[in-house]
C-alpha cells in the first residue's frame, strides 16, 4: 500500500522535464535583464570631461608692445606744433677792444618755437650770460671785473636727419645783445670814464646771431635732451667777432600740427 501511495506522489517525467527547462529559461531572462541594466548604466556613465586647456580656444597672437620703465613707449612721430626748450649756455666772449685774454661766460636759455611744416620751424630765444673777465693793468683797479649780457634773437630751425631715438636740428638766430660792463667799476666808485683805462667796453647794444645745430635725444614723444654748439657773432667793437657757445637742456613738445 505504500508503495502505491509513494507511486502516487512521483511525478510523471514529461512534468519533471518540464519543470527542468523552465528553470533554465528563467536564468536566462535573468542574465538578459542584467546585462540589459549594465548596458543602460553604461550609456549613462558621462563621457571624461576635457582638460580646460584642450577645450579652450587658443587666443590670436597679438602684436609685441615695447614697454619702457612706466609703461608702453609711445612712437615718437615729430608731429607736434610747438616746442619749448630751456637749458644752461656757456659761452666765450672778450669784453674789449684791446684786452688780451677772452673770458668765459655762463647762463640760461629759453627758446619757443613755431613748427610751420614737418621740417621748418620759427624760433625767439633769449640768453642771459653772466661771467669775469681780466681787465688791463690801471691805476685804478686790478683783479676781474663782472660783465653781463643779455641777447634776444629770432631766426628758423631746420629739421634734419630723424629717427624714433634722435634729430638733428640746424638753426640760424640774429637779434640784439644788451651788454654790461660796468658791474665792478661802478661798485668800486670810479666813473664811467675811465672805462677804456681799464680796458672794457661801456654799456652798449650790438648786433649777435647764432649759427649751429643741435641734437635731440628723445626720453618719450614729448620729452627730450638737446645739446646744441653755436658759432657766435657779435659785433660790440670795431669789427664782427667770432665766438664759441655751447648749450645743453631739455626739449618739451607740445600740441599737434
Amino acid at each position: 500500500m505504500l508503495e502505491k501511495k509513494t507511486q502516487e506522489f512521483v511525478l510523471p517525467q514529461r512534468t519533471t522535464r518540464t519543470y527542468g527547462a523552465g528553470r533554465w529559461g528563467w536564468l536566462g531572462v535573468l542574465a538578459v535583464a542584467v546585462l540589459g541594466v549594465s548596458a543602460s548604466a553604461q550609456t549613462m556613465t558621462p563621457p571624461p570631461q576635457q582638460s580646460s586647456s584642450q577645450t579652450q580656444t587658443e587666443a590670436p597672437a597679438q602684436p609685441a608692445v615695447k614697454k619702457g620703465r612706466f609703461g608702453a613707449i609711445v612712437p615718437v612721430t615729430y608731429d607736434n606744433k610747438y616746442e619749448i626748450y630751456g637749458g644752461i649756455n656757456l659761452m666765450t666772449f672778450q669784453a674789449g677792444q684791446d684786452l688780451p685774454k677772452r673770458m668765459n661766460l655762463g647762463g640760461g636759455e629759453l627758446l619757443g618755437t613755431w613748427w610751420m611744416t614737418p621740417r621748418l620751424g620759427l624760433g625767439g630765444e633769449w640768453r642771459g650770460e653772466w661771467g669775469t673777465t681780466p681787465v688791463k693793468p690801471n691805476p685804478y683797479f686790478n683783479g676781474r671785473a663782472l660783465v653781463s649780457m643779455q641777447m634776444g634773437m629770432g631766426g628758423v630751425q631746420w629739421r634734419g636727419p630723424k629717427n624714433q631715438y634722435a634729430a638733428l636740428n640746424y638753426h640760424a638766430y640774429a637779434g640784439m645783445a644788451s651788454g654790461n660792463f660796468d658791474h665792478t667799476i661802478k661798485s668800486a666808485n670810479i666813473p664811467d670814464v675811465y672805462l677804456p683805462q681799464v680796458g672794457l667796453y661801456s654799456n652798449r647794444t650790438a648786433f649777435v646771431s647764432a649759427l649751429g645745430g643741435s641734437v635731440d635725444i628723445n626720453k618719450s614723444k614729448n620729452w627730450a635732451i638737446r645739446l646744441s654748439p653755436d658759432l657766435m657773432l657779435e659785433h660790440f667793437g670795431t669789427e664782427t667777432r667770432y665766438f664759441f657757445a655751447i648749450s645743453g637742456g631739455v626739449v618739451y613738445r607740445i600740441g599737434k600740427r
